[in-house]
């Protein structure tokens, strides 16, 4: 049962994602039919740089709905699954996970957390207790399997840990991964989900940066942190009026 580590792989992504936002975003504008315009956008005769700053214009004005129409997939691996709990939350997905079901646990790899790594002690008990977790599954299911029992692993599995690796693939549109963005590359989001954002942002940004050069955590696009005084990392400072509430307490 080996530790595992994150991957995240960008799987697909809706084609011409540019070209079709400006599309979108040019309908909401445009008295003619963005179908005409649509072959003119694949050509190049109207170029990328000039769609793209129509539609920074655009969303910087607050309007962002047509990016709904663009979404990416991504297949993640050495995940835990309290991380798929997370995850998950963001409904305006879809989901695909590794089942426990089907796949056979008696071998599990697990998601070692960095505070518990650093302390040999903690460490030392952290891997003993997943060894003991994993040898209790396969004394479980041989025992289930050899009396007859036809779902042995669907049961067995009640025993695996939260920190039992989990793959996943999921897809989001741009609008939905924003949101995942604003609230999963906060330095308050739980480390592993925070280390799975910050490198599905690097990817979404290399394929479509005009929408997600300023996304991330929503400090970092406001200057200032929403979160509160009681919920503040302290990175950025809080709004102005909340400041002055502050003082007056």
């Amino acid at each position: 049962m080996p530790r595992t580590e994150l991957q995240v792989e960008l799987l697909a992504h809706t084609p011409d994602a540019l070209s079709l936002i400006y599309a979108a975003f040019r309908q909401c504008y445009h008295a003619g039919f963005v179908g005409e315009m649509w072959p003119r956008l694949l050509s190049g005769e109207i170029g990328a740089d000039k769609q793209a700053a129509f539609v920074e214009r655009v969303m910087a004005s607050g309007h962002v709905s047509p990016i709904e129409h663009v979404s990416f997939t991504f297949a993640v691996r050495g995940v835990s699954r309290a991380l798929s709990h997370q995850l998950v939350r963001h409904r305006l997905a879809s989901y695909s996970q590794q089942s426990q079901r089907y796949v056979d646990g008696s071998g599990f790899d697990y998601i070692l957390p960095p505070s518990i790594a650093k302390r040999p002690e903690a460490r030392a008990r952290f891997e003993r207790c997943i060894a003991e977790i994993g040898e209790a599954y396969r004394e479980i299911k041989t025992i289930l399997e050899e009396t007859g029992h036809g779902k042995a692993r669907e049961d067995a599995r009640f025993l695996l840990p939260q920190a039992a690796e989990t793959r996943v693939v999921f897809t989001m549109n741009c609008r939905s991964l924003i949101n995942f963005f604003e609230q999963r590359c906060c330095l308050r989001a739980q480390w592993e989900i925070r280390a799975m954002a910050d490198a599905m942002l690097g990817l979404c940004r290399k394929v479509l940066p005009v929408v997600f050069a300023v996304a991330g955590a929503r400090c970092e696009r406001l200057g200032f942190c929403p979160e509160g005084e009681r919920f503040t990392c302290g990175r950025y400072p809080l709004p102005e009026h909340s400041m002055m509430i502050i003082k007056k307490q």
